[in-house]
């Protein structure tokens, strides 16, 4: 079975061979009274990596919004402006703030203007505002209009966070033709070539780094805030010994070859998107890992992935904006040019078009090999 489910974009594993030793997998005690060898210096690399001042560790992004909007709350009233698309997890941690009183606004996927609007309209004046969205949106392949939301975020002495997991790994700073995601990886935050101290950005590592933890990272003041108040840190365990040993490893590997890897995968998606387009399929995506496919006419989406499966090709298959179901393919550097090519295969045996359209046919954004993201 040919897998493209894995979101492991740069194909990194960590076999428990490869990890430095350690004595105990947990120290018995909650993070609130002492963190996990090797944690520290692991904050402080994917600090400088993500560009902010401070970061620190959680087991996972739930444990992490399960606290933080609460715990900006505490110091002054906040009125949270959120993107209507964020992920669910995010979602569930805003939500929580809301039982505790916090008013919340949604505004539309990456809609600037419509923020703007909210924040001047805003019935909440002495309410700071914080504007929550992610970092990158692999369902429509694009980044938010990031320093439009934070010239309106700091009209008004507001905070933006991101929910960066998708990016970090991924994209980094100064992207080109010869390294169109960018260099070392730092996320959306680099990208944008963006930082300050009204920014926090948080992600999970099990994308881009291949490692089941969580990194918060902002100003010393609000991540120290973070840590003093943090109720998981204190109920729940922290990450263990051989995750943050994990980690370390993973940091290695991006430092040494992540751009290396990073040109393989582009390399592989816009090879992937090329075959796709000469069946008369097309994928939306731009050049990021996540390639969703367009419906196909009178053909259900769960019907499609079924196919594949038979096919012995393992794709993703999810609910879009309306209801629609759709089927992914994710791309990661460890496959090949025949993977795809046998994929490809499955795909126009499954769902065969006998007539290629004249806009993928005369290269189009959906089959272009050497699109660039938008």
């Amino acid at each position: 079975m040919l897998d493209f489910s894995s979101a492991l974009y740069l194909g990194m594993r960590h076999a428990s061979r490869s990890l430095l030793p350690w004595q105990q997998l947990t120290t018995g005690a909650p993070a609130a009274l002492a963190v996990p060898p090797g944690a520290r210096t692991v904050s402080a690399a994917l600090a400088e990596l993500i560009g902010c001042e401070t970061a620190t560790l959680t087991p996972s992004t739930l444990h992490l919004v399960w606290d933080l909007f609460v715990i900006l709350a505490t110091e002054q009233p906040i009125i949270i402006y959120m993107d209507a698309e964020v992920y669910p997890i995010t979602r569930w941690g805003v939500e929580r703030a809301a039982c505790g009183g916090v008013p919340i606004r949604a505004f539309p996927h990456h809609e600037a203007r419509t923020l703007r609007r909210q924040l001047r309209a805003s019935e909440f004046s002495s309410c700071r505002p914080v504007v929550v969205t992610d970092g990158f949106c692999p369902g429509c392949g694009r980044f938010p209009p990031l320093a439009d939301y934070l010239a309106a975020v700091r009209a008004y002495g507001g905070l933006l966070i991101l929910d960066d997991t998708q990016a970090l790994g991924i994209f980094g700073h100064h992207p080109d033709s010869d390294s169109p995601y960018g260099r070392g990886g730092g996320g959306s935050l680099r990208w944008h070539q963006v930082a300050g101290p009204d920014l926090l950005a948080f992600s999970s590592l099990a994308k881009g780094f291949g490692v089941p933890i969580a990194v918060l990272a902002g100003s010393d003041r609000l991540v120290r805030r973070f840590e003093n108040q943090s109720e998981t840190r204190v109920h729940c365990s922290p990450p263990s010994v051989g995750v943050v040993r994990a980690t370390e490893q993973a940091l290695t590997i991006n430092r040494e070859s992540g751009d290396t890897l990073r040109l393989r995968l582009a390399g592989l998606v816009r090879y992937f998107r090329y075959r796709v387009s000469e069946t008369g399929h097309s994928v939306s995506g731009g050049l990021f890992p996540v390639q969703t496919l367009a419906p196909v006419p009178g053909l259900n989406g769960s019907v499609l992935h079924e196919r594949l499966r038979r096919r012995e090709v393992r794709s993703v298959l999810h609910r879009v904006q309306g209801g629609q179901v759709r089927v992914s393919f994710l791309i990661t550097a460890r496959h090949t040019r025949t993977e795809i090519d046998y994929a490809v295969e499955a795909l126009s045996s499954a769902a065969p078009i006998s007539h290629i359209s004249t806009a993928s046919a005369n290269g189009s954004e959906s089959c272009n090999p050497h699109h660039v993201l938008k």
